[in-house]
């Protein structure tokens, strides 16, 4: 694991998940531990020569040593939120007004 802080100096532990062929999922963990609603998650698609090998599987420690703060600046600005909203939507719209 390891850290990436942000511009407004968050500093989110970092975690490689589920790792396939050629992707891995990067989980950024937000500093507070307590809850899971705001962590984020995104791919990143490994393009080392590996990758093409399909019974193969991306090692979670290598691929976190071999991004650097750009690469996980990307990744943060692509991120999604793990967990729903607060307010899912109230009711869904299904016909014209």
């Amino acid at each position: 694991m390891r850290y990436f802080t942000t511009a407004d100096n968050i500093r989110w532990l970092i975690e490689a998940r589920m790792p396939s062929a050629s992707n891995v999922m990067v989980v950024f963990h937000y500093p507070t531990g307590r809850t899971a609603r705001l962590d984020r998650y995104a791919w990143h698609n490994s393009p080392r020569p590996e990758a093409r090998d399909v019974t193969a599987r991306l090692d979670p420690t290598h691929v976190l040593e071999s991004l650097t703060d750009a690469d996980l600046a990307l990744l943060f600005r692509r991120s999604m939120l793990i967990s729903a909203g607060d307010t899912p939507l109230e009711s869904p719209i299904t016909n014209a007004a």
